[in-house]
Formats: C-alpha cells, sequence, structure tokens
C-alpha cells in the first residue's frame, strides 16, 4: 500500500516542477466524462473535471441549471442503468463518476463490470459490497470491529430483539444515538437525550419510520468531540488524502434545530494536524484499505470518513462511499493541479503514479436553502442576482433548474457559495458578501459557518 505525495504549494516555486512532473504520468486519460448526479456536489466534480485539457467533454446525468455552463446535461434516471448504458455508448464515454450513493449500492460498477460493452469503460466508485459501507451501518460496524477500526459501541436492532434494545439504551449514558441502518436521505439518524423518547422513537423507525432503511436500527455510544470529514481517493491499493472539511449539519445558528444534508463547511480545518493525519492513517485509513483486500471488495473510488475528533484522536461515525455534500463544493477548490488525471489513475488502479498539489488557502462554503427546509419549502422561486457574485467567489448549483429563460428552486438545498481566503475570517467575508447578492423568495442560509473554528484552541 503507497500513500501519494502531495505538493503543499507554499512554495510557489514548485509549480513548474510540479507540472514538469505530473507531465510525465498521464497516459491515456479521458477525452469524455460523464458525472452521475445533480446536486452541488455533482456540480463542483463536473467544474473541476472540465477543467481539464485532457478532457474534451463533460456530460453530467441529469444536473442542474449550474451544470449546463460547464457540461452537457443529459435528462435521465440514474436509476435506470439501461439508460445509463444507452448515454454511455452514444456519447463514447471513457470515464463515468457516480456522485450520489444510492447507484453505487444499487451495483451500478457490478453492473458495468459484467457488460461485455461497458466492462472498459472506467468508472469510479466502489462496488456493491463494497457500498455497504455507507448502505448498511450494521455492516460498516461489523467491518470496523473486525478489522480494529476505532468506532463508538454499538449494538444492533430489529423487531424480534427490540428488548434487548430497550435494555441496551438502559445501560447507556444520554444522548441516545439511533441510526437507520439503511440509507435515508441523510435523514435516518436521531440523537435524543430522554431515554422514554429514545425507545419510543426506536419503536417507530422499526415500524417504518424510515421505510425499510429502518427496518434494522444500530444504537451506537454517543461520542463527545469535534466532527471532522476527511476524504480518501484508493484504487484499492493505493491511496491519496484529499483535503478534509468541517460541515454544519444543523438549519440553524449555534447548531441549532433540525439535521439537514449540509449548511456550510470549511477548509482546511485547524484541529487537523500532521499528528492527526498520521493517527487517521495508522488507525483508519490503512486497515479500512487492508479490510477492502481481505474482502475482495474490488473498490476504485471515494472513501468519505465521517470522523469524531475525541481529545485528538479518530474515532469512526460513518463511512460513506462518495465525495460529501456541501463539502465536495469547498475540497474541489482547493485541489490545483488535474483532478481528471488523479480520476484516470485511480480507475487504471495505477495511484501509485500519481501527483497532485493542494491550495494552502481556505475556503468557506455557504448554503443557501429554501425557506421552511429541511421540513417542508415550496420550489419554483425564480433566483436572481447570480452575475452579481464576485468572481472571486464559485457558485455551484444544488437544487435548481431551468424554467424557460429564468432559473429557478427545485429543492431545499439551492446554491452553494464558496470563496476562499488567507484566513477563515477572509474567506468568510467573501463568501457571505456574495451570498447576500443571490436571491429568491424564501431565501435561508446560517450566518456562522466557520466562526467556531475562528479562535480554535487545540
Amino acid at each position: 500500500m503507497e500513500k501519494i505525495i502531495m505538493y503543499p504549494g507554499e512554495n510557489k516555486k514548485e509549480a513548474v516542477d510540479w507540472k514538469d512532473i505530473q507531465a510525465q504520468y498521464i497516459t491515456n486519460v479521458e477525452r469524455n466524462v460523464l458525472v452521475l448526479g445533480s446536486g452541488g456536489r455533482e456540480h463542483a466534480l463536473a467544474w473541476k473535471i472540465a477543467q481539464s485539457e485532457r478532457v474534451s467533454k463533460v456530460y453530467i446525468a441529469p444536473g442542474n441549471a449550474g451544470t449546463a455552463s460547464v457540461g452537457v446535461n443529459l435528462s435521465i434516471n440514474i436509476a435506470d442503468f439501461q439508460a445509463v448504458k444507452d448515454i454511455v455508448l452514444r456519447n463514447r464515454i471513457d470515464l463515468v463518476v457516480v456522485g450520489p450513493e444510492q447507484p453505487l449500492v444499487d451495483g451500478i460498477v457490478d453492473f458495468f463490470k459484467n457488460d461485455a460493452e461497458l466492462k472498459d469503460v472506467k468508472i469510479i466508485g466502489p462496488d456493491k459490497k463494497g457500498a455497504q459501507l455507507e448502505g448498511s451501518k450494521a455492516f460498516a460496524k461489523d467491518f470496523m470491529e473486525k478489522y480494529g477500526i476505532p468506532t463508538a459501541k454499538c449494538f444492533t436492532v430489529t423487531a424480534e430483539n427490540l428488548l434487548e434494545g430497550f435494555d441496551y439504551l438502559e445501560r447507556l449514558e444520554p444522548p441516545y444515538v439511533l441510526k437507520a441502518d439503511g440509507l435515508a436521505a441523510g435523514k435516518g439518524v436521531l440523537i435524543l437525550n430522554e431515554l422514554a423518547e429514545a425507545k419510543s422513537e426506536l419503536k417507530e423507525m422499526l415500524s417504518g419510520k424510515f421505510g425499510s432503511a429502518s427496518a434494522k436500527v444500530v444504537i451506537e455510544q454517543f461520542l463527545k468531540g469535534i466532527e471532522v470529514s476527511m476524504f480518501v481517493l484508493t484504487d484499492g491499493e493505493n491511496y491519496v488524502i484529499l483535503p478534509e472539511a468541517k460541515d454544519y449539519k444543523r438549519i440553524g445558528d449555534g447548531d441549532t434545530g433540525l439535521n439537514t444534508g449540509g449548511m456550510g463547511a470549511v477548509s482546511p480545518v485547524p484541529f487537523v494536524t500532521p499528528d492527526f493525519i498520521a493517527k487517521v492513517e495508522n488507525r483508519i485509513i490503512k486497515p479500512t484499505i487492508e479490510g477492502l483486500k481481505k474482502e475482495k471488495i474490488d473498490y476504485k473510488g471515494f472513501i468519505f470518513l465521517g470522523l469524531m475528533n475525541c481529545g485528538g484522536d479518530p474515532y469512526v461515525i460513518e463511512y460513506n462511499v462518495r465525495m460529501g455534500d456541501p463539502e465536495t463544493e469547498g475540497v474541489m477548490t482547493r485541489i490545483d493541479s488535474d483532478f481528471a488525471v488523479l480520476l484516470d489513475k485511480c480507475a487504471q488502479g495505477k495511484l501509485n503514479e500519481a501527483h497532485y498539489q493542494v491550495s494552502p488557502e481556505t475556503s468557506v462554503t455557504v448554503m443557501l436553502v429554501s425557506g421552511g427546509y429541511p421540513e417542508s419549502y415550496k420550489k419554483g422561486m425564480k433566483i436572481t442576482g447570480l452575475d452579481d457574485v464576485c468572481p472571486c467567489c464559485i457558485v455551484a448549483h444544488a437544487g435548481t433548474k431551468f424554467d424557460g429563460n429564468d432559473i429557478v428552486t427545485s429543492g431545499g438545498r439551492v446554491i452553494a457559495v464558496t470563496a476562499h481566503g488567507k484566513n477563515i475570517e477572509e474567506a468568510r467575508e467573501k463568501a457571505y458578501h456574495s451570498a447576500k447578492m443571490i436571491k429568491f423568495d424564501g431565501k435561508n442560509f446560517r450566518h456562522d459557518i466557520g466562526l467556531d473554528l475562528m479562535n480554535y484552541n487545540a
């Protein structure tokens, strides 16, 4: 197993040397790339891939109003793998990048591998078994226990052993963490302070509160600390650690209110020191990749590590098998090299030949959401002010579509605005200035993204 060299880029004199080094390793890089998905994550990925001089055309399926500015949108249902196959063959796609988790859990990588016409098309993502790291919380916890990866203690409950679940809750200290085993659109995790409420919610979850996703529930010990998202790109043998980020899940300032898909992000994160990264590598990344190999899992893609920093020690809260959102919107802006080359090497199983460079600057991402989100909200609100955003900011569309010549809202999370600065304060000022330029009825956003990290002391 080999970790890939990263050039931090603090010394600008390194830039020419880095480009010369990178050129030595460029072979068979994609001409046509397809990004599957329709959110801010996919817009950010497509935006970054489109910058490559070695990519002729980027397609996004189904995409949104923003992705149309960096590539060609293809209106298909990505759950229909035959439809995906058709556009791959019709558009001579060389590389497919799977944005969301559902197609991976449903086995799109296996579909490609087992199809005679697709088996030579490169695809970024794990096979169906590997996707269970996100698709099943119980699978992930069993995997971590088997390979000695630090995580919270837990107990898995079904309708058949509900009383045992109640007994386990009684032995825990509050707050109580309940996780739907399957995919629940980011809504399947409950953190409760009262034992009676935890028991009631457990029963409701097993009775179908989150559909089939909560037919099995993982009760987990609550970990005290501060969260961080770390991202790894692996070809199953070698790996690259991408820039980390801290995201903000609650809808309200000061981490109040309901959980959302993410209201903003900051990268880099002050407490992710070289010592912390070394702990993550040795205790989590390397054992994870070794475990994948021992389980004979074909994994060429992203591993999202949702971590809790508990007094300087990392614990895995969750695995995701794709990039995060809104973290991707900030992370992509900090990668200063050709991301298509990195993806190509990953898909070929040759990440040991890859080099890449990261900006030392700080990115701050602010998510603009529809009024009422994450509960009920209106769609179809006209969006204005996009042309007034500072050119120094990157705007990623998350929930938008065209209505004639207008761009309108089509989801709860609408627009992600990302800015860079020499520190969090400078990046925040730019991001919030541009966020205020964009207008639509009901627009809401948090005002405190990054504030908790500005004076962070480990």
